[in-house]
């Protein structure tokens, strides 16, 4: 998805930096994650996330309405008809050069829900020989050039993985968890005004 703040005309006027904040709330980041590997509609999701069908509907359509995700289709039940809904990957991963900029606050709101998710996905964490993954947690100063090619090769083996995904529960499959947050920093140190 193109994350930024100016108007985006082909969205009459809305801006990205809303769509963004869209995505703050750990139930729709578990929305997208759903429909990164299958179709859904609002009663499945409902299902698999334990909500009542009236709130999937809601987070639903916040989600549509800030471009998030788009409707695929309609399936016929028990008379009436159903939307099914899915994330495009493909729009999700704009290059980085095509990105429009963001404020800190509204990326800092998303942080947040992220966090709040992790630990929920935390909770159900699989230990053993078979269940390692990699934990990184860092504050470092790199070679510019060096960040580049490390951040674009995490964000390919990202888009790999949401391409891989599949149905929830689909046989053969596992449930893992994907956190990933790459940033430049401020440099914090103090001007020689400020250390006087």
């Amino acid at each position: 998805m193109s994350l930024g703040d100016e108007p985006d005309p082909a969205r009459s006027g809305r801006t990205v930096t809303g769509d963004l904040r869209a995505l703050a709330h750990p139930i729709r980041l578990r929305i997208l994650s759903l429909l990164t590997g299958a179709e859904m509609s609002a009663a499945e999701i409902a299902r698999e996330l334990g909500i009542s069908h009236a709130n999937a509907s809601y987070h639903l359509r916040l989600l549509l309405s800030a471009h998030s995700i788009e409707v695929a289709g309609q399936e016929k039940i028990r008379g009436g008809q159903a939307k099914r809904y899915r994330y495009d990957v493909n729009q999700a991963f704009t290059p980085p050069g095509d990105r429009k900029h963001l404020h800190a606050d509204d990326v800092q709101i998303v942080y947040a829900a992220l966090a709040a998710e992790l630990q929920r996905r935390a909770r159900e964490i699989v230990t053993g020989p078979e269940a390692v993954g990699t934990l990184t947690d860092a504050e470092l100063w790199v070679d510019l050039d060096e960040w580049k090619q490390i951040r674009d090769r995490i964000a390919q083996a990202s888009e790999h993985l949401h391409r891989i995904a599949q149905r929830p529960h689909r046989p053969g499959t596992v449930r893992v968890s994907a956190s990933i947050a790459l940033f430049r920093m401020r440099d914090s140190t103090p001007t020689p005004q400020e250390q006087q």
